[in-house]
């Protein structure tokens, strides 16, 4: 009797364990799991992009091919840029540059390889994103930089060393935000948003939303998103993230393309601002309220005579049709 009674002791230990297991798991899948399926905050971070699907002379390529005017051959200035901004300036050199200049040694981007190695070190196409591609051209590696304007940390590098840059706006962008697909909120005003960086929202429900967490994801320092970003925000601080934004609903930024063209993550939508949806229409006419040129940057001391006259041609009829072409808006 009394091995009967062990017996059935440990059949009901063994039960009750399952079930504080079966509990703890289900507990952690309704706190967590569920509310991290539709974070998203992955889709907020920085995306590498395929540069592999944007190389010039390849009929196959992802990019904009028109028969351009000019045709350069010789002191051919090498190109770089933004993410963002690679179908660009790559259409760019497959209309105006000869056939053979881009050496591309393939292979796939990865944290070892993580701004472009994959170009040689003499061809006239080059990707070192933001961040490097400031310096790369205030260091004379690059000579023309394709990107949004500089951080403040990007502008005290150029003087440190003695470098005046020159930034000519070619083209315009969007400054767009970004939630889950499944976020009840589909627009905001702009004091909304700065109100939930700033740390002054921290619940979707206090913005017309659900009764969830807000995480506001950021960028790389000195991206240039996150500068436009910094700019935006005036003299509102990016407050520290609460220690339960983890488990919330995400928001992020960038520029349009980017969300729309290049990632193309489904799983997202790009919110109205002051009830002015994103659209190139809307960037075209002013009415959305975050527009943001992005620039041509050179050194003013670079002496390459090719220089002037490839942004000249930029911002001629054929350059500018290239830019639209490729997803963005206009300057002229």
């Amino acid at each position: 009797m009394n091995r009967q009674t062990c017996l059935i002791k440990q059949i009901l230990l063994m039960i009750l364990v399952v079930a504080v297991v079966a509990s703890f798991n289900m507990s952690m899948y309704v706190l967590l799991t569920r509310r991290l399926s539709n974070n998203f905050s992955d889709t907020s971070q920085a995306k590498m992009i395929d540069v592999g699907a944007y190389l010039p002379h390849n009929a196959e390529s992802d990019l904009v091919h028109i028969d351009a005017s000019l045709k350069l051959t010789e002191d051919l200035p090498v190109l770089d840029g933004a993410a963002a901004l690679v179908p660009v300036y790559a259409a760019f050199v497959d209309a105006v540059y000869p056939a053979g200049s881009v050496t591309y040694e393939g292979g796939s981007f990865s944290d070892d390889n993580y701004y472009g190695e994959n170009f040689a070190a003499d061809s006239k196409m080059q990707y070192n994103n933001t961040v490097r591609g400031y310096q790369a051209v205030v260091d004379g590696a690059t000579d023309i930089l394709f990107c949004a304007a500089p951080s403040a940390k990007q502008k005290q590098y150029a003087e440190e060393q003695g470098v005046d840059l020159v930034y000519v706006p070619i083209g315009r962008e969007a400054f767009v935000f970004f939630v889950n697909e499944n976020n009840p909120v589909d627009a905001l005003s702009v004091e909304q948003i700065r109100d939930i960086y700033a740390g002054k929202y921290t619940n979707w429900a206090e913005v017309g939303g659900a009764n969830r967490v807000i995480n506001p994801v950021t960028r790389l320092s000195g991206s240039g998103s996150q500068s436009v970003m910094d700019a935006f925000m005036g003299k509102q601080q990016i407050a520290r993230k609460s220690l339960f934004a983890i488990v919330g609903a995400s928001i992020g930024f960038s520029f349009r393309y980017y969300v729309d063209g290049m990632v193309g993550n489904e799983a997202v939508k790009m919110l109205s601002l002051n009830g002015v949806y994103p659209s190139a229409e809307n960037i075209q006419n002013g009415s959305y309220p975050i527009i943001s040129d992005f620039y041509a940057i050179y050194r003013a001391d670079n002496a390459n005579k090719n220089i002037p006259i490839l942004i000249d041609w930029i911002l001629s009829g054929e350059g500018q049709e290239i830019i639209e072409e490729s997803g963005y808006v206009r300057i002229r």
